[in-house]
């Protein structure tokens, strides 16, 4: 797995997925295997605007695309946002990948990669405890959760 989240792509790869999204977009619309491929080229960038913007394509995705395509991008913007190190957001999408497939295996990977991330980076406690805060309390408890970790990381810095 972590050679999925380590891989990428060349520039003439990103070029050729490129010219065929805006191919389609000059006619009008883009179909979603065709979004899906330069989403997909995207996410495994090697540059960070690449990387967003392939999230983004993805995202688009989520809201209209088969189940297939779904499961597909929910993956990858796990990839892409483990790739811009936003540890916690893909984890969300990897776990909503698991709620459709729980016998995934790739999903499982790749949260244990993330999770194995987060660990090293001291960030998997805080993602645990939002997340269940969010889940039993709602809106209001995002704000205590990232208060909660702000404070952690404020007396964490304080300790050095």
């Amino acid at each position: 797995m972590e050679e999925i989240v380590n891989e990428t792509v060349t520039i003439d790869e990103i070029k050729r997925f490129e010219r065929n999204y805006n191919a389609e977009l000059a006619r009008g619309k883009v179909p979603a295997k065709v979004q899906f491929e330069y989403g997909w080229c995207l996410v495994r960038s090697p540059y960070t605007n690449d990387i967003k913007k392939g999230n983004i394509l993805m995202e688009e995705l989520l809201h209209g695309g088969s189940q297939e395509i779904k499961r597909d991008c929910l993956f990858y913007l796990g990839v892409g946002h483990f790739r811009l190190k936003n540890y916690t957001k893909a984890l969300e999408f990897v776990k909503g990948l698991l709620q459709m497939e729980p016998n995934n295996h790739q999903a499982k990977d790749l949260e244990q990669v993330i999770k194995r991330k987060m660990n090293k980076d001291g960030m998997l406690g805080v993602a645990l405890v939002t997340g269940a805060a969010a889940v039993t309390v709602g809106g209001a408890a995002l704000v205590v959760g990232g208060l909660v970790a702000a404070g952690m990381a404020l007396s964490k810095g304080r300790g050095k």
